[in-house]
């Protein structure tokens, strides 16, 4: 259950031969210096190589053909805008150490090292009650006792233990490089325009105030638009509602195999992949078992990818309906509501289903589902988006801004859909 030894030991070949001191070229932000040998070390490993096979957004090609980047270049990115946050605030004389740098970068450069197959889509499919950032955590101190504890400090700050909050907020806040990368990446990869953000911008008027990430109020329409873009990002991008049909689809594949993996039946698999359809692992067992953590660290898309395309001719009818609807296409009527969908609505499409396909109502739920999603840009609650206004005060952006739509941003949005077969039309 543990990584090959023999990549390991490539791997650890690699790193004693070669020259640290890279060059990546980027499509968004040009050339990517790699500042020191860890960083370069981390982005070598097998954890982290995973991420060239982990979609950026799951199954988003199937509407934006072009969304086919990855969790590897997000990564590389985000750290890229570290880089430039800790340049900035050091031009305002805000003390920042080689190591407090250090540990910036490798926290941003790991945020999304947990991340599992078709990232946030199959979240809590493959595994139970265990987040990709609980993960991310657990493979951070696994790669700190491997680095010899070099990571300790990027580890507090990730988890928000270190006594400068900021560096911090820099990883994970409203406002947080993570979030200008991907609106800005996925924006580029989608076409969708109205991702597109200054992060230059808003990276260049950054500064600290008590130990804490502020903006300083020159860059007010740029946080507004980065606040507004957000929004609209999600409904037109992440909350997409073909996306959700897809995902949706996607989740009801991984839960028929694991049915039929704890009923006994086997399911054509790569090793990794059917480690984790015939288990239900929980966050205590990762914790005991660091073999789980490895093999984890393992799957990607194509394990996934390649089960469905076999189980498209698996001689359970349920299974192979899905899997052949995902791979050509043949996507789920889905229907958005402000309310929650009318349980008269739900019974006919149930009676309809359950005729059209020949199953019971218990397997209706494999073809028809009702969920809801939320979309708030903007949470006035959690860490708030100060801005410096020119006599020193703090004020939130949704009360220094002349916006009067900003402070709406901030009340999330839900909406109700239903997912059926386009054959009950």
């Amino acid at each position: 259950m543990a990584i090959a030894e023999n990549s390991v030991y490539l791997y650890k070949q690699k790193m004693a031969t070669h020259n640290k001191r890279k060059i990546i070229n980027d499509p968004i932000y040009g050339f990517i210096t790699l500042p020191d040998d860890i960083i370069y070390d981390l982005i070598n490993h097998p954890f982290f190589q995973r991420l060239r096979n982990i979609k950026q957004l799951g199954l988003t090609n199937l509407v934006y053909p072009g969304a086919l980047h990855t969790r590897f270049h997000h990564a590389i990115g985000a750290m890229h805008l570290m880089q430039e946050a800790v340049y900035t605030l050091r031009l305002k004389e805000v003390t920042i150490s080689p190591e407090e740098e250090q540990g910036a970068l490798i926290a941003i450069l790991l945020h999304d090292i947990g991340h599992g197959p078709f990232s946030h889509a199959l979240e809590h499919s493959l595994v139970r009650e265990v987040s990709h950032e609980d993960i991310s955590g657990m493979i951070m101190s696994s790669l700190n006792k491997e680095f010899k504890g070099k990571l300790s400090l990027a580890i507090k700050i990730f988890n928000d233990q270190y006594h400068r909050p900021f560096l911090h907020q820099l990883v994970s806040s409203q406002l947080d490089m993570d979030r200008l990368d991907y609106l800005k990446r996925d924006s580029f990869f989608t076409g969708v325009s109205e991702g597109v953000i200054s992060s230059d911008r808003i990276i260049k008027m950054l500064n600290v105030v008590d130990e804490k990430l502020v903006v300083e109020y020159k860059a007010i329409y740029s946080i507004e638009k980065f606040l507004i873009a957000r929004r609209l990002m999600y409904w037109q991008v992440y909350l997409h509602k073909t996306v959700l049909s897809a995902e949706t689809l996607l989740v009801n594949i991984l839960k028929r195999a694991k049915e039929l993996s704890a009923s006994g039946k086997v399911l054509f698999a790569t090793p990794v992949f059917q480690l984790f359809l015939k288990n239900d692992f929980k966050r205590e067992d990762f914790e005991r078992d660091q073999s789980l953590l490895e093999n984890f660290s393992k799957l990607d898309d194509t394990d996934v990818m390649a089960s469905i395309k076999v189980w498209c001719d698996d001689e359970d009818k349920i299974l192979s309906t899905l899997c052949k609807k995902l791979i050509y296409r043949n996507l789920n009527r889905i229907e958005l509501h402000n309310a929650p969908v009318l349980v008269s609505t739900k019974n006919r499409l149930i009676e309809s289903a359950c005729k059209y396909f020949d199953i019971s109502r218990k397997e209706v739920g494999y073809y028809i589902t009702m969920d809801s999603v939320n979309n708030s840009a903007y949470n006035a609650e959690s860490f708030n988006i100060n801005i410096l206004m020119s006599d020193g005060s703090l004020v939130d952006v949704t009360k220094a801004s002349d916006q009067l739509n900003l402070l709406s941003l901030s009340t999330p949005v839900t909406k109700h859909f239903i997912c059926y077969p386009k054959e009950l039309d």
